[in-house]
C-alpha cells in the first residue's frame, strides 16, 4: 500500500492495462468488486470491510478499468465484456482457479456476468444494491452517472447515497471531490454513461435465463431506502437465482457496506465458511 495514498497499493498489467489492486489476507480469495460513483476507487469504496474480512479470507479489490488507479487505455471500449476479460485476468495473474465474488451496484454487474459466463470461476457469489437486470433508470442513478464536478454537486450525490446523513459530512463532500478531479478521472468517468442513461442498465444486464441458470450459492444485500438502485433489482435477481437468499437492511440506502458495516461483514464472514462446512 503506497504510505502517502492508501487507494493505490499492488499493480498487475492485464491484457496490456496496468491494474491498480488491493491483496489483504490469506486464505481462501475473495474477489471485491467496487460500485461507479464519480472519483470512486476500490479503496474508497471497501475501505472498512477489506482489514475486516482480511482477518479470515485473502481480499482482493480492483480498480476497474476506467476507475481509480488503474491504467485509463486511451480509446478503450468500456462496458461488461472488458471488465469481465480484467477480472478474468485478474484470477489467472494471480494463479486463482475460483474465488469467491462480492459486487457493489455496477460492480455486482461485472460479478454476474463473470458468473454467468464463467461459473467454473466462482466459488460463492454476493450481489450488494446490485445492477445486472433491466429496471427502469432511477433519478438518482441518473444523478450519479450524469455527475459534473462540483463540491456541492458531490454532497448532493453523497445525500442521495446515504440513509444516515450524519454520514455526509462536509469534509467528505470535499474528500469525494477532490478524488473526482483527479487527472483524468473524470474524463473517462463522463465517456462511460453518457445520456441518455437507461441504455447503460440495459447494457450491464445479463440476460435473465443466464442468471436463472446460476449455480452458485449467492448472498444478495439491499437497503430498503435506497434512491439509486431499486429494491425490485434484488427482489428479481432473489426470484431468478435458485440458490439465493436475500437480506434488506432497513434505515439503509446505497452503502450497505458503510452503513451497516459490521453486519455486512459478519454475513460476509459466514456466507464464505458454509463453502467449507
Amino acid at each position: 500500500m503506497n504510505s502517502s495514498n492508501p487507494e493505490i497499493a499492488t499493480s498487475l498489467t492485464i491484457n496490456g492495462a496496468v491494474t491498480n489492486y488491493h491483496d489483504r489476507g490469506q486464505g481462501v480469495p475473495v474477489v471485491m468488486v467496487h460500485g461507479s460513483g464519480p472519483g470512486v476507487s476500490a479503496w474508497a469504496n471497501w475501505r472498512l470491510a477489506i482489514p475486516a474480512l482480511a482477518e479470515t479470507c485473502r481480499v482482493i479489490a480492483p480498480d476497474m478499468a476506467g476507475f481509480g488507479f488503474s491504467e485509463r487505455v486511451a480509446g478503450a471500449a468500456y462496458g461488461l465484456d472488458l471488465w469481465v476479460d480484467q477480472l478474468l485476468g485478474l484470477l489467472d495473474g494471480l494463479g486463482l482457479e475460483t474465488a469467491h465474488l462480492v459486487g457493489n451496484s455496477f460492480g455486482g454487474a461485472i460479478a454476474l456476468a463473470l458468473a454467468a459466463r464463467h461459473p467454473e470461476r466462482v466459488r460463492r457469489l454476493v450481489l450488494m444494491g446490485s445492477v445486472g437486470v433491466s429496471f427502469p433508470l432511477t433519478p438518482g442513478l441518473d444523478a450519479v452517472w450524469g455527475y459534473q464536478p462540483s463540491p456541492q454537486a458531490m454532497r448532493g450525490l453523497l445525500d442521495i447515497f446515504a440513509y444516515d446523513r450524519a454520514l455526509v459530512t462536509d469534509e467528505l463532500a470535499e474528500l469525494r471531490y477532490r478524488a473526482s478531479i483527479r487527472p483524468g478521472f473524470q474524463e473517462s468517468f463522463a465517456a462511460m454513461f453518457p445520456a441518455p442513461r437507461q441504455r447503460w442498465v440495459e447494457a450491464l444486464a445479463s440476460p435473465e435465463a443466464a442468471i436463472a441458470a446460476l449455480p452458485h450459492e449467492t448472498l444478495i444485500l439491499h437497503g430498503r431506502d435506497d434512491q439509486v438502485i431499486p429494491l425490485e433489482t434484488s427482489l428479481r435477481l432473489h426470484q431468478l437465482i435458485s440458490r439465493s437468499q436475500l437480506h434488506v437492511f432497513g434505515r439503509c440506502g446505497h452503502w450497505v457496506q458503510i452503513e451497516h458495516a459490521a453486519r455486512f461483514v459478519r454475513l460476509l464472514d459466514q456466507f464464505f465458511a458454509e463453502d467449507g462446512a
